[in-house]
């Protein structure tokens, strides 16, 4: 308030001084009209009168005499020469005053008689004189105002408006209630800034009232529980996700062109990331890896028990991401060693696995790390390890096949796995002990779900229909034999549907050191009707090792990988060579087993110190526009 006073009485005091100030302009003006006016009237009677007297009052005192004849022409031509150059003085000065520029001009005022006798008087010595014959003549006065000078103030930026009339100003009872309009503004507007500030304490108060400290006991125990723990790990994951990015933002561009050649010179295969954590693959090995086709960045690894930790779970499976290095994104346990591991096709949030106890056990993204599903130790399903699945059909009837040593291949439904939906009992009357066929591996060609093709432990691939047809029964078909390995079959992989001519080919890895490709026979063909050996169109020998998995690129029709028990990692192109790999590379320590992800750019693989490692393939997996017409005269050579 005292401020807003202040400015008030300035504002008072301020219009006091600009009406003073105008009172006194008016008040000069005036006074400067009034004597111009005075002094031009004057001196212009003046003149005129002391011409005239000069003239005519010495000739009425002198009317004649020689002597004063004489003096009166002396002093009448003196008087006359003192009149005319005051007039041409006074002339001169008013010509001055309304501009004219030459000064010697004839006096508008004044004009000669043209009379002759006239232009005589100054040379008069005697006789009569003739008086002048002066005309009198209106003049104008122009009055041109100064110009205005227009002056620029940093203190004052609003119009000065001193010219303005008394009425348009407020008087002292308008600018009284005006002040006293706005104190009555301001105690309102502080009475209620009052109580706002009152109300906000007071409910700051009851807030304070309302906060309870926790004691060390119950800050530890919010610590120590499990919804803390899994907010924790979320809401990390997310960061270390955001963190983890290999950017250079040092890069210079003008290099790159450099850059591209040399690694396109270099070598094509190469690693690009390992997953390794203590606390999950510390004393365990990688038994199966798969890729997510829903979620490109996530890969799935099984690791079987750790004999130097009792008390942690038998099985584990771990999630990675390619953006969270440092740990896995999901952590699952089981009740035994995990030895198949799968997403399933049709549900993203589902992982699919097979324990050695012989159960199917089934996880949950979103639940915790234990199974939500599992099968029940009883003889309804498997007794033995499980070592296949395959999750077939369509996203609205889609059902999961697995197979295991104890000879039965089963149908299971995902949201219920307390008993299987059918059971095949693989049995073969040529055996020498036991008529079961101990299977280790399975896989179905493209587009179908009704037959497919099983690795024994002898090293036998059969094939096995699920359903009677015409030309055969459901279960093994022993007359066709894929008979060629020494040992047990350790994977068998179908050519994917990139290229649909080579659907009926795949691959078979044993513990014999050697791989082998094979061509199927076709399921609407009629079955045997006695024993025959398929032979395999070739045989690939050149590993030191036993040779664990192989798999085919899934956009290129002539590539596939393998890993052995050297840890060599081998990428194969049967367009280039049959015989030896196109690149390979080594880890040191045995790999079990690999996956391509769905754009054939990476290979995962798992080794058994329980690291997976992430390889680049680079343009190799890269199928060109001949590569399909090459493969197919390769397969032709090889079958005949």
């Amino acid at each position: 308030m005292d401020h807003r006073r202040e400015e008030l009485e300035k504002k008072r005091a301020k219009l006091a001084e600009l009406r003073r100030q105008r009172e006194e302009r008016k008040r000069a003006a005036v006074q400067a009209r009034e004597q111009q006016t005075t002094t031009g009237g004057k001196m212009d009677s003046q003149d005129i009168n002391d011409l005239v007297n000069s003239l005519v009052g010495d000739r009425a005192r002198s009317p004649s005499g020689q002597l004063g004849l004489a003096g009166t022409a002396r002093q009448s031509r003196e008087t006359l020469v003192e009149g005319r150059d005051r007039s041409i003085s006074t002339a001169t000065s008013i010509g001055t005053q309304i501009g004219s520029p030459d000064p010697g001009a004839a006096t508008p005022g004044l004009v000669a008689s043209p009379n002759p006798a006239a232009a005589a008087v100054g040379g008069m010595t005697a006789g009569p004189r003739i008086l002048p014959d002066f005309k009198a003549s209106s003049m104008v006065i122009f009055d041109f105002p100064p110009k205005e000078k227009i002056v620029y103030n940093k203190e004052m930026q609003t119009a000065d408006n001193s010219w303005e009339t008394d009425e348009k100003l407020l008087s002292e009872e308008e600018i009284e209630r005006r002040v006293q309009e706005i104190r009555e503004a301001d105690e309102k507007a502080r009475a209620a800034k009052e109580e706002e500030h009152a109300k906000r304490e007071a409910e700051a108060r009851s807030r304070e009232a309302e906060i309870k400290r926790l004691t060390d006991e119950q800050r530890s125990n919010i610590l120590e529980s499990s919804e803390f723990a899994t907010f924790m790990g979320q809401r990390s994951r997310v960061m270390e996700r955001a963190l983890d990015e290999d950017y250079d933002f040092m890069v210079d561009y003008t290099l790159a062109s450099v850059a591209e050649a040399d690694e396109a010179d270099g070598e094509r295969l190469k690693l690009a990331m390992t997953f390794h954590d203590d606390k999950v693959s510390r004393n365990r090995s990688v038994m199966d890896v798969t890729w997510s086709n829903r979620f490109p960045e996530l890969v799935a690894a099984a690791y079987n028990r750790n004999p130097m930790a009792p008390n942690e779970p038998d099985g584990i499976v771990a999630v990675w991401n390619t953006h969270l290095r440092e740990r896995p994104e999901f952590v699952f346990n089981a009740p035994s060693d995990v030895l198949r591991v799968s997403f399933s096709d049709f549900n993203p949030h589902i992982v699919v696995g097979g324990a050695y106890s012989g159960q199917i056990l089934l996880w949950d993204t979103r639940a915790k790390a234990l199974p939500v599903l599992k099968t029940p130790l009883t003889a309804n399903g498997h007794t033995h390890p499980v070592y296949a699945l395959k999750v077939v059909g369509s996203t609205n009837a889609h059902q999961l096949i697995s197979a295991s040593t104890d000879g039965l291949v089963c149908s299971w439904q995902l949201d219920m796995l307390a008993q299987p939906q059918e059971v095949i009992e693989l049995t073969h009357p040529a055996h020498l002990r036991t008529d079961e066929v101990s299977v280790t591996c399975l896989d179905f060609a493209d587009n179908e779900t009704t037959a497919f093709v099983v690795g024994t432990a002898e090293g036998v691939a059969y094939q096995v229909n699920r359903y009677d047809r015409a030309g055969c029964k459901s279960g093994l078909n022993g007359f066709d034999a894929y008979r060629a390995h020494a040992a047990p079959i350790n994977s068998l992989n179908f050519h994917p549907p990139a290229a649909s001519d080579f659907t009926d080919l795949f691959l078979t890895t044993s513990s014999d050191w050697t791989m082998r490709l094979w061509r199927a026979r076709t399921a609407a063909k009629p079955a045997s009707t006695v024993p025959a050996d398929v032979k395999p169109l070739h045989v690939f020998d050149a590993f030191d090792d036993y040779v664990y998995d192989a798999r085919w690129s899934p956009v290129h029709p002539s590539v596939f990988a393998s890993v052995d028990g050297t840890g060599r990692l081998a990428l194969w192109n049967l367009n280039q060579d049959i015989e030896l790999p196109a690149q390979s590379v080594t880890s040191g320590r045995a790999l079990n087993k690999l996956a391509w992800d769905r754009p054939g750019r990476r290979i995962a693989a798992g080794g058994a110190d329980g690291s997976v490692y992430i390889y680049d393939v680079g343009d190799l997996s890269t199928p060109r526009p001949d590569d399909h017409a090459k493969f197919t005269r390769v397969v032709a050579e090889l079958a005949n």
